[in-house]
């Protein structure tokens, strides 16, 4: 119980700015006790504010109070060294990324910053900021180390404006200073206005992720496709083959058990014949052996008496030998050679098919062909609606928001997104991946077009202008002429007039096409680029009664 007493005294007795054991105490009047070098430390960086505040409760002091050694916290300071130094708390935890601006020593980590203080505190010196009434109207954000950039430099003031002109952050002295005259807003109202921004610009950035999604899914779909198809073409090939193999097989089958047949028939007529001869042969050895025998008998009567039965009888023409035709090695050289002219004739086949046999290369990355019928167009129609934030004052919207009139001009209120000058109006729905849609136009001097969304808005320059930047391409359409445009180069374009134009996009592959739709299709002019950015169809009216409407092609 002593010791957790001690301790008790320990933290009573510590200093809220260095948080160790108060060396020359003082209380200010407010109630707090701080070390002597800390509280003077402090009020020191606050001189130039001509006020000077407590560190925990923030409560002001004018003129600089004096500060009086607190001799009863002295003394119980004095009895706790006795018990040797505070142990430090186990749970302390040193500042490594922003430390709080009030510790002094062993900066802790800050957990807030405050946005109107411009200071940063770790959980204890932070408490104030929750329990006083002073600080309800602070705002606290995640610990930063950029709060000095909030204070003008020059004027030591916090930067709560912001200067359009010069596109920076000001204090209010500024505004009246160097930035005199200058297009100066709040940074709460520029905030939101850029916020605007951002949300756009990430609605973009997401219609692109979709947009890329579906390729990824299409191309997935295409490997699968040619998976299948390869999977297919591999089974029917093999299966083609092995027929063709078993018929082979099949046919030297028939032509080997055919020549094996041959064979034993010609062999057995030739054992035949030979039989025969053997036969013959023997039959002719006896008889010559009895007519050796009587040539050598001594008595001539015996001789007499046994040469008429001893004389052979004629030979026979079926069995000599003069009869026998024998033709070696030459009975199937007509199978062989016939066999080899199948071969021949099987080389020659394939050679001349093997090209339509053999699968061609599959470039699934191949932009599609673009359409060559208007039905093939129609399959990428796209419903084109007109913003009308963006619309000129001498535009007139109608036939829900589709059609433009340019009718002089009208009480539309003021938008950052509005053409100014140029008689303009941009498309609601941003384009991307293949798209199509049609533009009917009346009295003439109608520009259709496509524009990225940051093309700018204000202003006479080229820089707004559909077809004079980088940023926007143009097909000015005349009673009797057409004409494109992109970065303020004017190439003639030829082609049969209509009141119809048709624009097809492919924005993956680079590709816008105008068209000129009437019984036919006729193509007026091709670009082949590469778009940065989603993109948006747009119209410009040149003269007062002209029209420009969006078709439903649905």
């Amino acid at each position: 119980m002593a010791q957790k007493g001690v301790q008790l005294d320990h933290e009573i007795l510590s200093c809220s700015i260095c948080l160790d054991l108060l060396k020359d105490p003082v209380t200010t009047s407010c109630g707090h006790s701080y070390c002597m070098k800390c509280i003077k430390g402090f009020w020191d960086g606050e001189d130039e504010k001509k006020t000077h505040s407590c560190p925990q409760c923030r409560q002001s002091f004018t003129p600089r109070p004096v500060l009086l050694k607190n001799t009863m916290l002295a003394a119980l300071e004095e009895e706790l060294k006795k018990t040797g130094p505070p142990a430090a708390p186990v749970d302390l935890c040193y500042a490594e990324d922003v430390a709080c601006d009030v510790c002094t020593g062993r900066k802790l980590r800050a957990c807030k910053s405050c946005l109107v203080c411009l200071a940063s505190y770790c959980d204890k010196h932070l408490q104030p900021h929750y329990e006083s009434a002073v600080f309800k109207k602070h705002k606290l954000v995640e610990p930063s180390k950029k709060l000095q950039e909030n204070i003008c430099s020059r004027h030591d003031k916090v930067k709560k404006l912001f200067c359009r002109t010069d596109q920076q952050s000001i204090c209010y002295l500024c505004s009246v200073d160097e930035h005199k005259g200058h297009d100066t807003v709040s940074a709460a109202a520029e905030r939101t206005e850029r916020q605007r921004e951002v949300e756009g610009s990430r609605l973009t950035i997401q219609l692109r992720i979709q947009d890329g999604e579906k390729e990824v899914k299409l191309l997935q779909q295409e490997v699968q496709a040619v998976n299948g198809s390869a999977d297919k073409a591999v089974e029917d090939s093999e299966k083609t083959f092995t027929k063709l193999i078993r018929l082979m097989e099949k046919r030297s089958s028939d032509v080997k058990q055919q020549l094996r047949s041959q064979q034993e028939r010609a062999v057995s007529r030739v054992r035949e014949l030979q039989e025969k001869l053997e036969q013959e042969i023997r039959e002719l050895k006896r008889r010559d052996a009895e007519l050796k025998l009587l040539s050598h008998t001594e008595d001539h009567n015996q001789f007499l008496l046994s040469y008429p039965s001893s004389l052979p009888a004629p030979l026979s023409e079926a069995t000599h030998s003069s009869s026998t035709n024998i033709r070696p090695l030459s009975y199937f050289e007509d199978v062989t050679a016939a066999l080899s002219a199948v071969r021949d004739k099987l080389k020659d086949a394939l050679r001349e098919e093997w090209t339509n046999v053999s699968p061609t290369e599959v470039d699934v990355l191949l932009p599609a062909a673009e359409p060559t019928t208007r039905a093939g167009f129609l399959q990428y129609s796209q419903e084109i609606t007109l913003d009308p934030n963006t619309a000129n004052t001498q535009l007139v919207l109608s036939e829900g928001s589709r059609k433009a009139t340019c009718m002089g001009h009208q009480s539309y209120s003021s938008h950052p997104d509005r053409f100014t000058e140029w008689s303009q109006v941009l498309s609601r729905e941003s384009l991307t991946g293949r798209c199509y849609w049609e533009v009917e136009w009346r009295e003439g001097g109608v520009c259709v077009a496509v524009a990225y969304k940051n093309i700018i808005r204000a202003g006479w320059g080229d820089e707004c202008g559909f077809g004079y930047n980088d940023k926007s391409w143009s097909l000015i359409c005349d009673q009797n002429s057409y004409s494109f445009i992109y970065n303020s180069i004017n190439t003639p374009v030829s082609g049969p007039p209509s009141s119809r134009v048709g624009v097809y996009l492919d924005h993956r592959a680079g590709v816008l096409s105008f068209y000129s739709v009437s019984e036919t299709m006729t193509l007026l002019h091709r670009v082949q680029t590469r778009f940065t950015e989603p993109l948006h169809a747009g119209v410009r009216l040149c003269y007062v009664g002209a029209t420009a409407e969006f078709c439903k092609l649905k």
